[in-house]
């Protein structure tokens, strides 16, 4: 790195590391300045105001040091001391007698906060030595002293308010940071939770839902910047929103995190109205970007009700007609027996829901044997083996799905208390035709005489069987067991010889 960017860097890192705090104290005391002008404390006002100003000069003359070193003009240790000294003693001398003038009603609005700020000023003088040390040495001795130092206070803890809201998990190694941007966005009504390192947040993130990270740059161990990464290599989480916060104010960072994939880059001390224009952007992008995914998962979802999904793909792909022979294939043709007289006793949200709840079944089946559903008429049920999926035994499959099938009507039957039954029929041939018909009401269908072979198999059956033609039965071998109905003359095909298949005992 050269000597320049070693500079920045550590100017970066004294400003965020020192100047962390300092910002902590300013975000607290203007949240008390809030509170007390919102409920009537203006008595306490010009302290807090006082406080401010105090914490706004201790962050100028941070500044001054880090720029100071930077041109070879370093102040004096002895003078630095003083100076950072002399507004933290304000902050304390202000917030001590504050806390005395207080009287036990507001204790719960405004003693909490300024414990934190008067806890984040004895922090900051005990550091002041070390910070001042740092500021003095040698660009190389400043990292590594300040690294050895940094340990990061607490793990993870939520705040959630009452009520659904939007999920933000911020990470900062800095537990001031941290306890700010939570009150802060819980007041704005988000849900909060926080990690305290990398690490942390990447396990939180993988167990939890979250709709935005405010992620720190500059931490130990690993890296916003690798945090970053992480969560943008993995499509799980690559749509998460992640907005960078850093002292770091280099604009090479900057373009690095936007080019890595963040949403945004804000430097700390940040702005609390900035902050909360760009978390808003943020989450109305979001949500108009989930609203899309949202959409488009439902039109999938009910294009591949209507295409099987080789059909789809091949259509995007900029075929125009979807045309196709099919050398040999098995079909089946399934009927529910009497069906039209059920409904009848019926009523009309029962059928629709009986039918929904079989053919739901019935598609599970088709999905698990890598089947093909084609379609439904009605109270029928239409599926192929070999037409759209090359698989060893099409025909075993079908006979399994039909078998099981006749399960799933039986017990449904038993659900409502009916006699219900399903006729079903199977036949193997070809060639087959398949493809897509329509513009407006689009379907995939097949065609040809094994289509209408299957077709009579089903109307030539008995309620609660599987009636096969003999090519089927052939296919099939010993893996069921046959019962020879002899030769039957089919309307169209004439004499046929079929057969009832059944699982063996």
């Amino acid at each position: 790195m050269s000597g320049a960017r070693l500079e920045h860097a550590v100017a970066g890192f004294l400003r965020q590391e020192f100047g962390a705090s300092v910002t902590a104290i300013i975000g607290f005391v203007d949240i008390l300045i809030e509170d007390a002008r919102q409920h009537d404390l203006g008595e306490f006002i010009p302290d807090f105001e006082r406080m401010r100003l105090a914490a706004t000069q201790l962050s100028s003359l941070i500044d001054e040091a880090v720029s100071g070193r930077l041109v070879g003009n370093a102040p004096d240790r002895s003078q630095l001391r003083h100076e950072l000294r002399t507004p933290l003693n304000a902050i304390k001398g202000y917030g001590e007698l504050l806390i005395e003038e207080i009287g036990q009603g507001e204790q719960d609005l405004l003693l909490d906060d300024l414990g934190k700020v008067l806890d984040l000023a004895d922090r900051l003088l005990g550091e002041i030595d070390r910070v001042v040390e740092a500021a003095t040495g040698a660009p190389v001795e400043i990292v590594g002293n300040m690294l050895q130092t940094i340990k990061p206070l607490g793990d993870q803890a939520v705040v959630e308010p009452s009520g659904p809201a939007n999920r933000i998990l911020v990470v900062d190694d800095n537990a001031a940071n941290r306890d700010l941007l939570s009150r802060r966005l819980q007041r704005e009504g988000y849900r909060v939770m926080t990690a305290a390192d990398g690490a942390a947040a990447l396990r939180l993130i993988a167990a939890e839902g979250f709709d935005l990270v405010l992620l720190d740059l500059m931490m130990p161990g690993m890296s916003g910047f690798e945090v970053l990464s992480q969560l943008k290599a993995d499509e799980r989480t690559q749509h998460l929103p992640v907005i960078m916060i850093s002292a770091l104010d280099e604009l090479d960072s900057t373009v690095r995190c936007i080019a890595a994939g963040a949403e945004d880059y804000l430097p700390k001390p940040f702005n609390p109205v900035l902050l909360r224009a760009r978390i808003g952007a943020c989450l109305e992008k979001k949500r108009l970007l989930d609203e899309l995914r949202a959409e488009k998962e439902r039109s999938e979802a009910l294009l591949l009700n209507i295409l099987p999904r080789s059909i789809v793909e091949r259509m995007r792909g900029g075929e125009t007609v979807i045309a196709d022979r099919v050398a040999e294939a098995t079909v089946l043709f399934s009927d529910l027996v009497d069906f039209t007289l059920l409904s009848a006793m019926l009523t009309p949200e029962e059928t629709v829901r009986l039918l929904g709840l079989l053919f739901s079944q019935f598609e599970d089946l088709a999905i698990h044997h890598g089947l093909e559903t084609i379609k439904t008429i009605g109270d029928g049920y239409m599926v192929t083996g070999g037409v759209l999926e090359q698989q060893p035994n099409p025909a075993g499959a079908v006979a399994e799905m039909a078998l099981s099938m006749l399960e799933i009507v039986e017990r449904a039957g038993h659900s409502i208390d009916k006699k219900l039954q399903l006729r079903i029929g199977i036949h193997t041939g070809g060639p087959i035709v398949a493809g897509v018909l329509g513009t407006h009401k689009i379907a995939y269908d097949v065609w040809g005489d094994t289509v209408n072979t299957a077709k009579r198999m089903e109307s030539y059956g008995l309620p609660g069987r599987v009636h096969v033609s003999a090519k089927t039965r052939r296919l099939l071998g010993d893996a069921f067991r046959f019962e020879p109905r002899g030769l039957l003359d089919i309307k169209g095909k004439g004499l046929m010889e079929t057969y009832f298949a059944y699982r063996r005992d």
